[in-house]
């Protein structure tokens, strides 16, 4: 998670986004790479009593599992300090130092399901380091002109990272942040960013497959309160527009993730019997048995509706009665005719 600008709701989208994915099952490792350690106190972890950090991992000899610290169930934190701010000083002579990262996954390979990290607000050694380390960059974006124009430079960079360390690399989403319904600004911003990456012309291999996420994280004081409780947006209020949005963004972002867990499925696909094939292939076929269904439902509702309407018509139409008399004569007539023949036979005794 990266955005050069700050104050777009990068580190909340990082821990509340991470607990409702690991709420679903997956096994989510949120790392902190900026030194100003915001994601580390949003789990209500003090900085200055840790004794292994990120920055112990970057700078020594430190295995990633040393530093982690579990804050719940499915639910890891690699925490940070202050002292990350020097670390690109002390590596600023390192040889291969924008990879330093990857190398300590790649030796340790972490038991989780997605590694997610909290990039410092600038293109740093910091950043450099996380996208070395990565395969997709989710883009958190407020829906303002100012957050707009450091997007074109953030591209850049991460071509330009695609190119010479980490072919892997690419842009997968974009999510709106701080958004506001009532204001036309918001809503001309997102079509500017839908039609950017919309446009063959500008499509990069690092982004042409970028998805502009339907979930909006609508502005909500409560997710600016809660990391002063220690804890994420779904335990402090549950029922707030913060807590409904970052849930509806787990669920699409499972949907999307060709790599999620099987037991992650469920949530999103509904049936929870997943063949034996891939994860990402389960789910489609899952949902073919619905379509079915809703086919038959309507022959079953459209069968009947025909044939009441039809006597319908003839019935609402003697309602008429005034301008139509010969008509409403007509049926009496037959349950009229038995009392007529009894009359008949005194005429013909004279």
């Amino acid at each position: 998670m990266t955005n050069q600008k700050g104050g777009v709701g990068k580190t909340t989208t990082v821990a509340n986004l991470g607990a409702a994915l690991s709420q679903r099952g997956v096994r989510v490792c949120l790392v902190d790479l900026d030194p100003q350690t915001h994601l580390t106190m949003h789990f209500g972890v003090d900085p200055a009593g840790l004794a292994c950090s990120m920055y112990d991992v970057l700078t020594g000899d430190m295995p990633l599992s040393r530093a982690a610290m579990q804050i719940d169930t499915h639910l890891t934190v690699l925490p940070a300090v202050i002292d990350l701010a020097a670390a690109e000083v002390e590596l600023a002579g390192a040889v291969g130092r924008e990879q330093i990262l990857a190398d300590k996954i790649a030796a340790e390979a972490p038991p989780f399901d997605l590694l997610m990290f909290d990039c410092p607000p600038s293109l740093s050694l910091l950043t450099l380091n996380a996208l070395a380390a990565v395969k997709e960059v989710l883009i958190p974006l407020q829906p303002h002109f100012l957050a707009l124009q450091g997007l074109g430079k953030l591209l850049e960079t991460v071509s330009l990272v695609q190119r010479r360390i980490n072919p892997d690399l690419r842009v997968s989403g974009v999510i709106f942040c701080l958004y506001e319904t009532a204001t036309r600004l918001a809503a001309e911003i997102i079509q500017d960013v839908e039609a950017f990456f919309a446009s063959p012309a500008d499509a990069k291999p690092a982004w042409s497959a970028t998805r502009i996420y339907a979930t909006r994280i609508r502005r909500n004081i409560k997710l600016a309160e809660c990391p002063s409780y220690g804890t994420t947006i779904h335990k402090y209020d549950p029922t707030s527009h913060g807590a409904e949005d970052y849930s509806a963004l787990a669920e699409e972002f499972i949907a999307a993730w060709p790599g999620a867990p099987v037991e992650a499925r469920p949530a999103v696909a509904g049936p929870d019997e997943p063949d034996g094939g891939p994860s990402p292939e389960a789910a489609p076929p899952a949902e073919a048995p619905a379509p079915v269904r809703i086919d038959e439902a309507p022959e079953a509702v459209e069968a009947p509706a025909p044939a009441e309407l039809t006597p319908a018509q003839p019935v609402t139409t003697p309602a008429a009665e005034p301008d139509d008399p010969p008509i409403d004569a007509a049926p009496p007539a037959p349950d009229s005719a038995p009392p007529e023949p009894p009359a008949a036979p005194p005429a013909v005794t004279p």
